[in-house]
């Protein structure tokens, strides 16, 4: 196994080996311990990370921030609007610029079709780790945080966990692909059976399910799309309801948002979490649409893991960073 990920991007953990995605989880949870113990990281002294945030942001911006600190860093937040980015500047430039001035680029871009591009046009130019805290296709920050979730609950040894992952009902705003897509894509390369739920024109990627697939018969795993909330649910050892907007098949949010009502029912009740196995969890991504996607019962509930999954994207936030900023030269 290498230990040297030091300059190397995180954009997908498609791009990692296993035994480096197991370093990164090994080295969460040893944080995690030292936090728990008040025993002092500073692994990043005196480094910078630039955070670029083209989208709202709570969990991830706050683990980011926190997270550098205690590693004995500092974080810049950045937005956007504010920056000549507004007023055309060519990722090229600002990659070169902010390379000169600290040690890694962070950035949220969820816009279908523009947020990826960013992100790897950024990593073309940049001399330093290019950081992704959420596009349009993949969120990886977010699934190594429910990775280590998971590791917690049920051990390292994850062949045949069954997940389910399905689409949920909410009209708070259309979700990116991202963290589903960024889902699938793990579990099954850990050999987790995964089934995919969702309402007819709420497709993930082609590639992205192409890609799954392999992961999954190369892991010994089972990959399933179904178009049925209930079947999912079946004997599950894990739930993960959430909604995201169905950009593949349509770019009009007006049409987008029409299907999501058409789809009410797709909601995470008791009743559901019935069907799953007796000590089946119940994550989520967060922020929840509460009455939508899932009543209060379940998020707030004995089978909920939600606040212990958010409070991971600040362990794993961490393990990536001083991997990727400092780790071995």
């Amino acid at each position: 196994m290498s230990s040297i990920l030091r300059g190397k991007d995180f954009i997908t953990t498609q791009d990692f080996r296993r035994t480096e995605i197991d370093l990164m989880l090994d080295l969460s949870a040893d944080l995690k311990k030292r936090f728990a113990t008040n025993d002092p990281t500073p692994l990043l002294p005196y480094q910078t990370v630039f955070l670029m945030f083209f989208d709202q942001s709570t969990r991830t911006r706050n683990s980011m921030e926190a997270g550098i600190t205690q590693l004995g860093g500092h974080a810049h937040y950045l937005d956007p609007s504010t920056m000549q980015t507004a007023h055309g500047e060519v990722p090229r430039d600002t990659a070169m610029i902010l390379s000169r001035y600290g040690h890694a680029i962070a950035v949220r871009h969820c816009k279908f079709k523009a947020g990826n591009p960013y992100l790897r046009s950024l990593a073309e130019h940049a001399d330093v780790p290019v950081l992704n805290l959420q596009d349009d296709v993949y969120h990886p920050m977010q699934v190594m945080a429910d990775m280590m979730t998971i590791r917690e609950r049920f051990g390292t040894n994850l062949n045949g966990l069954k997940v389910a992952i399905t689409w949920a009902y909410a009209e708070s705003h259309l979700k990116p692909l991202s963290v589903p897509q960024s889902q699938i894509l793990l579990f099954t390369r850990y050999g987790m059976d995964v089934k995919l739920a969702y309402p007819k024109g709420f497709d993930l990627m082609p590639d992205i399910v192409d890609q799954a697939r392999l992961n999954a018969e190369e892991s010994g795993a089972k990959f399933d799309i179904l178009h049925d909330m209930d079947e999912a649910f079946k004997d599950a050892d894990v739930v993960i309801p959430k909604s995201w907007g169905g950009f593949y098949v349509s770019e009009d949010p007006q049409e987008i948002m029409t299907e999501v009502r058409k789809n009410k029912d797709w909601i995470c009740t008791p009743e559901r979490m019935k069907l799953a196995n007796k000590r089946a969890v119940y994550m989520h991504a967060l922020p929840a649409d509460r009455g939508r996607e899932v009543l209060d019962e379940v998020i707030d509930g004995p089978q909920s893991i939600v606040i212990d999954e958010a409070e991971n994207r600040l362990h794993t936030s961490k393990a990536v960073m001083a991997l990727t900023m400092g780790g071995r030269p």
